[in-house]
């Protein structure tokens, strides 16, 4: 497996700090009745997992990284919409996929994550083996708020983080201004 570059690596530790992230896959597993479900950073180039709920052995940890051209999520990147399908052999557009084929998954979902800027950051999604009965109003709604729930916290996250910077830089101010008035005394 390829090491990701710098950037994504603070991305997957960022996510792994929104405490939620790991509930909110819980959940979705529970709900859905799916046994994969994860939070994936998707780029031009790259899908890394950056949270995983896995009760299938789908074989994927945090940092585990497949190739974005294999995967729905990197059309999901290009289009910035919802891909939801209950069982790929009757889906008249997955039937012949080659996501589902090589993967071997019957269910999917996958809703677009957005950055704090609104810049595309990844997917969140779940998959089985097993055809699941999901392309249904309120698991679109559930998968829609928690990609939202996933974005706020990745705002707090990064304004805890500004916040702790610029308290850092008053205090070396601080220090700095203290050091001077105690070499003019």
């Amino acid at each position: 497996m390829k090491e990701a570059n710098e950037p994504l690596r603070e991305d997957i530790i960022k996510i792994q700090q929104i405490s939620i992230v790991p509930s909110l896959l819980d959940i979705i597993c529970r709900v859905t009745g799916m046994g994969f479900a994860a939070v994936a950073r998707v780029t031009e180039h790259e899908w890394i997992a950056c949270s995983v709920r896995d009760t299938i052995n789908f074989g994927l940890e945090p940092g585990g990284q497949l190739d974005v051209t294999s995967t729905i999520c990197n059309e999901i990147r290009e289009s910035r919409k919802i891909v939801v399908f209950d069982n790929a052999d009757k889906d008249p557009l997955y039937k012949d996929h080659h996501t589902p084929l090589a993967y071997r998954i019957k269910s999917y979902i996958s809703v677009p994550v957005y950055a704090t800027d609104g810049s595309f950051f990844g997917t969140l999604c779940a998959v089985d083996p097993e055809p699941k009965r999901i392309n249904v109003p309120h698991i679109i709604a559930l998968f829609e708020r928690f990609s939202e729930l996933i974005t706020f916290h990745f705002q707090a996250l990064e304004d805890s983080l500004n916040a702790r910077e610029q308290l850092y830089q008053q205090q070396v101010k601080g220090d700095v201004l203290e050091q001077r008035l105690r070499d003019q005394v």
